[in-house]
Parts: structure tokens; C-alpha cells; sequence
């Protein structure tokens, strides 16, 4: 072979706790069983990504052996291609989560991302474009339309320290509207009640008639589904901002 792999990890981090541990890593899987020549490293490198992706295991070890990829020899074009066939026989969420690590390692270009493309990966439902009621918003936040029909839902993104204003449903009949939080973390607050943080798979319902606001905590992104409950002659009553005081006081 052309190039002999060396492994220290084990003595270097567990040789006094775990000699024999530390051993079968450095000795025998990266001393002996990487160094076997009958397929060559950068094969070696490929099964390693697939067999971690296959156990879903998307840290730092993933990380270490994506480089190792690279380093012998595997494109950018290449991983793209393993990663979507394994993808379709280990399941779509660990063929995202393995693209994200993998796009750090051979697109350079990742690190130009703007912030909401980054937040946008980590969500399923699209962000859309400005929101078209920004004016009742303090910060800036995104619209997205889920579905128009029988019952409209909308997907609504903040960006940190983005809320809107106190505001009010009304109905004269039916009404109201409902909130699940689908991605980073935010708060909803009614009217002389304390604030509630909202984190994925929190769910507000509003009914007519309260006062209330909600919107993203001020270090991270927020996302939720407005979903309109169905109801005759509905109204949105904007009221004031909610206070800089207030909202600093929320963590």
C-alpha cells in the first residue's frame, strides 16, 4: 500500500482507563483491519461513512471519517452520489443530516451560506418570503403558505428578536387561531399571563377575543404553523408593539 494508517486516539484518550479498549482501536481496526490490502483505503473510507450513516450516528466520528474521505480521494461529485444511494436504503432524515456534515467538508462554499439558508436546513416546512404584514412586526419575518384550501395554514419565520405586535382575533362566530412550533424557539404571551417559550412540537391554542403576541427569543431563529380556525367575519386587531423592556427581560 502507499500509504501505511496510523491511530493514537485510543492511548491518547482512554489508554489509562481503557488499555485494552485503546488497543483493539489503535492496533487492531486502524493498525490491522484498515491497513489490510485486499480493498484499498479509499474503499475502506466509503463503508465506513455508509455503515455510520446506516446507524445514524451524525457526530464528531462522522466528521473524522468524511475528511478521511476526502483526504483519499473521494469528490465532492463522489460523496454526493454515496450519500443519496444510501439514502434510499437507510431512510431520507440520515441522508439530510449526513449531507449538512458533508457539504462542511467538501463545499467550501457552505461558509457563504446566509443565515436563514443555514436555518432553512434545519426545517421542513419552507420560510418563504417577507412577510407581507411586516409593518405590524418588530424585526423581520417570513410567510409561507402550507395550504390555502378548507383550512389555511401558513408557515410564519422569525428571525432572532423578531416579534409582532399585540393583536387580537375576532369572530363573530367560530374563530381563532392555532400555533405549532415547527423549528428553533419562541415565546407566546396573552394578555397579563407570563410568557410561554416555544420550542418544536409546542402547540397554542388562541381562542377570539385574546390579547396576544408571539414571536422568536432573541438569540434563535423561530418558526410555526398558523393554523386559522374557521370561523364567520374574522378580523385581525393590531395593536401596540410589544415593549423593548418586556421582550429584554426574556431569555
Amino acid at each position: 500500500m502507499s500509504e501505511k494508517i496510523v491511530q493514537t486516539a485510543g492511548r491518547n484518550q482512554l489508554g489509562d482507563f481503557a488499555p485494552m479498549f485503546a488497543h483493539l482501536n489503535d492496533d487492531v481496526l486502524f493498525g490491522e483491519v484498515w491497513n489490510e490490502e485486499a480493498i484499498s483505503v479509499k474503499t475502506r473510507c466509503i463503508i465506513t461513512v455508509v455503515s455510520l450513516m446506516a446507524s445514524g450516528i451524525t457526530d464528531s466520528s462522522l466528521t473524522y471519517h468524511l475528511q478521511n474521505a476526502k483526504a483519499h480521494g473521494v469528490t465532492k461529485e463522489e460523496i454526493a452520489a454515496i450519500i443519496t444511494h444510501a439514502t434510499m436504503y437507510v431512510g431520507w432524515p440520515k441522508g439530510w443530516a449526513v449531507f449538512r456534515q458533508a457539504k462542511e467538508v467538501w463545499n467550501e462554499a457552505a461558509s457563504a451560506m446566509t443565515e436563514k439558508e443555514k436555518y432553512q436546513n434545519t426545517i421542513f416546512f419552507p420560510i418563504g418570503e417577507a412577510n407581507p404584514y411586516g409593518q405590524f412586526f418588530v424585526g423581520q419575518s417570513y410567510l409561507a403558505p402550507v395550504s390555502t384550501q378548507q383550512v389555511p395554514v401558513f408557515n410564519v419565520t422569525f428571525e432572532p428578536g423578531c416579534r409582532n405586535n399585540w393583536h387580537v382575533h375576532h369572530a363573530s362566530s367560530g374563530g381563532g387561531q392555532m400555533l405549532i412550533c415547527v423549528g428553533g424557539r419562541g415565546y407566546y404571551q396573552q394578555w397579563g399571563e407570563a410568557p410561554v417559550e416555544l420550542t418544536p412540537g409546542s402547540m397554542v391554542n388562541i381562542p377570539v377575543g385574546v390579547k396576544h403576541w408571539h414571536g422568536a427569543a432573541p438569540d434563535s431563529w423561530f418558526s410555526h404553523l398558523a393554523i386559522e380556525v374557521p370561523g364567520t367575519q374574522g378580523s385581525t386587531e393590531w395593536l401596540e408593539q410589544v415593549s423593548d423592556e418586556d421582550y429584554g427581560k426574556l431569555r
